[in-house]
């Protein structure tokens, strides 16, 4: 039986969905897409690529599609990926795995390193909001807030790491970008969403994180 299942949350992810599951699942691990309330294929494509798909009704944000997904877990251990990772290898899963999977920490958190420049500065300006991530399944069961979440899903994950004492180890993951909110939305619609994206951050920070 697999130590862990790949959980990724994903809102019309259509065209990198399929690439992202067929690694996790070639990496040996059972994938569970919570696809939230997308309205274009990134269900199908996700089930023909070898996931199982918990389909959201509505749009939910990401910490609601994680709460929803998270009930169709069965492992020890989860990892959660996003949908849009680019250069993805087998290698960058089991290395996020491995530390939690040995005691030796209670949450990892993986980096962009090398893959795109724009990403890359992303990662080093603020690591903390990086999605790729790996803990034990009912701890992240045990996040308060966590089905409420929306853009802030990060931050709180990092704000109840530090409140619990958690161990976090920040790992690099060499190759590996995302596709940006700019190309998937074109560049106003995409600046757009990520001003409402920080501002959303920046309240979250306000109330005391």
């Amino acid at each position: 039986m697999a130590e862990a299942t790949v959980l990724i949350p994903a809102f019309n992810e259509e065209a990198t969905i399929a690439q992202v599951v067929r690694v996790a699942r070639e990496a040996g691990f059972p994938v569970v897409v919570a696809d939230d309330g997308s309205k274009d294929e990134t269900a199908r494509r996700a089930e023909e690529a070898g996931a199982e798909v918990v389909r959201l009704g509505e749009n939910r944000g990401k910490g609601g599609a994680i709460a929803e997904g998270l009930k169709a877990v069965r492992t020890p251990f989860v990892l959660l990926l996003d949908a849009d990772l680019l250069g993805l290898k087998l290698e960058h899963l089991h290395a996020l795995l491995e530390p939690v999977a040995r005691g030796e920490a209670e949450m990892t958190v993986g980096l962009f390193r090398g893959g795109r420049l724009s990403t890359d500065l992303a990662m080093r300006l603020t690591p903390f909001l990086s999605g790729q991530r790996a803990m034990a399944t009912e701890a992240l069961k045990g996040v308060p807030g966590l089905e409420k979440a929306r853009y802030d899903l990060e931050l709180l994950l990092t704000r109840h790491a530090k409140a619990r004492g958690w161990r976090v180890r920040y790992l690099p993951l060499p190759g590996v970008s995302q596709v940006m909110k700019e190309e998937k939305r074109g560049l106003l619609p995409g600046f757009l969403h990520r001003l409402r994206m920080y501002g959303e951050l920046l309240r979250y920070r306000l109330r005391g994180w």
